[in-house]
């Protein structure tokens, strides 16, 4: 409110209590403040100091007069009541406060993590509390339809049935992730959050999607994944809102089980490790066949020093590619390093040449797309990644049984017939 301007915010209200209901006029604080000129950074002082230019914020304890859950449950009802009105669609209202208000998630983001009861008895408390009639749970809320509401099911009041349930609708690409589609054979995965490129539950939506869309493409054969621009992905996004241990633990859950879909996606997978890979990102290049690194990539585990864990599979699958001595040592000490000491050690398979990594990547990958026989590569993997789940008889008799396979293909006629012919291999993935 200081920075905007607290005379906007008591312009604001006095418009809504002449326009939708004088309960609007009720708080008196904001008209008060802009009366004796208190109106934030622009009068050099409101609800703090900003004589040096930056708001001089004090260390207070937290106050119990409210909580984060009363400012929740207010802008739920209000969005319903939009949505209900057919002013705006839940996504409308999700990207103006995230990005109207600065804020990591709205309350759209909120809401489809609570029950419709909590959200309905925070309401009524609070309308019982302040004696005030706006605060009330809105109609759809009292009949128990927030989840219609926010999930884009919820017909505009006196407007008939939606014409296409949320459910129904055709999955959109997501802005934050993208996939895009190059000649021979590669395709490649770009998150799409600058200047980080950190994961959100978006992030992981829309990877979700590609994964399933690539899975049976037989026109891709290797699949790269980057971060748009110079950062590869320095992590999860902490900033989301869970509303219980268990909220942030299926979250986590969630993460990991989709990165060991990565990891069986029948499909050469490469990560391009630039700028920074950290956290939640390294996980997902771990996931990966080959990881290419700059060599100045800043590669880590930065989570106990956040008071977290490696919750995307890192802690299990890091030991299996270093041993667990090296593992712990990079996890326990959240040990950062760049891509020269990534070679070294053997979590990154090459070093990326000083240029453009992401070009140098979709040679890479080309060149690999146009040499690796498509089903040798599907069996190949998951000799790789089960092998070490079982005992090595156990993956002896794996290995057999994929050779044996691969003996009956048309690619393997055509490797060997190329290797006598001394030209190039032609494979169809057949």
């Amino acid at each position: 409110m200081d920075f905007v301007g607290v005379d906007i915010a008591a312009d604001s209200l006095a418009y809504f209590s002449q326009a939708l209901s004088p309960e609007y006029g009720k708080g008196t604080t904001f008209a008060k403040m802009a009366k004796e000129g208190l109106l934030g950074k622009k009068t050099g002082k409101g609800f703090y100091d900003w004589s040096t230019g930056r708001a001089q914020i004090p260390k207070v304890p937290a106050t119990d007069k409210i909580s984060i859950m009363d400012i929740f449950a207010l802008e739920i009802n209000e969005s319903v009541k939009l949505i209900e009105e057919g002013v705006a669609t839940p996504e409308d209202i999700e990207k103006a406060v995230t990005l109207g208000m600065n804020r990591p998630f709205g309350p759209i983001s909120v809401a489809k993590d609570l029950s419709n009861s909590e959200v309905r008895a925070k309401l009524e408390e609070l309308a019982t509390r302040f004696g005030s009639v706006i605060f009330a749970p809105a109609k759809p809320i009292v009949e128990g339809r927030l989840r219609d509401a926010v999930e884009g099911r919820l017909a505009p009041a006196g407007k008939g049935v939606p014409p296409v349930a949320a459910e129904e609708k055709p999955a959109k690409s997501s802005e934050v992730i993208r996939l895009e589609r190059h000649p021979g054979g590669v395709a490649r995965i770009v998150i799409n959050r600058p200047k980080f490129n950190t994961m959100n539950g978006e992030v992981l939506d829309g990877l979700d999607r590609i994964l399933a869309e690539l899975w049976t493409d037989p026109e891709a054969r290797v699949v790269v994944i980057t971060g748009e621009g110079s950062v590869f992905c320095a992590g999860a996004d902490l900033s989301q809102y869970f509303s219980s241990q268990m909220a942030f633990m299926e979250y986590a859950r969630r993460g990991a089980r989709l990165f060991r879909r990565l990891t069986e996606l029948p499909k050469l997978t490469i990560a391009v490790l630039k700028g920074y890979a950290l956290g939640g990102g390294l996980e997902m290049a771990l996931s990966c066949d080959i990881r290419l690194a700059t060599e100045d990539v800043e590669i880590g585990f930065p989570e106990l020093t956040r008071g977290l864990v490696p919750a995307w599979s890192g802690s299990q699958r890091l030991p299996q590619l270093l041993g667990l001595s090296r593992a712990s040592a990079m996890i326990l000490t959240s040990e950062r390093f760049k891509g020269k000491k990534a070679v070294e050690i053997g979590l990154a398979a090459q070093l990326i040449p000083p240029g453009d990594p992401d070009s140098f990547a979709l040679k890479y990958a080309t060149d690999l797309a146009s040499s690796q026989a498509p089903v040798a590569v599907l069996l190949a993997k998951r000799l790789l990644n089960k092998g070490s789940e079982v005992p090595s008889d156990v993956g002896l008799e794996m290995e057999a049984m994929a050779a044996g396979v691969l003996f009956g293909t048309d690619d393997l006629k055509e490797g060997i017939s190329a290797f006598l012919g001394k030209r190039r291999a032609e494979f169809k993935g057949k």
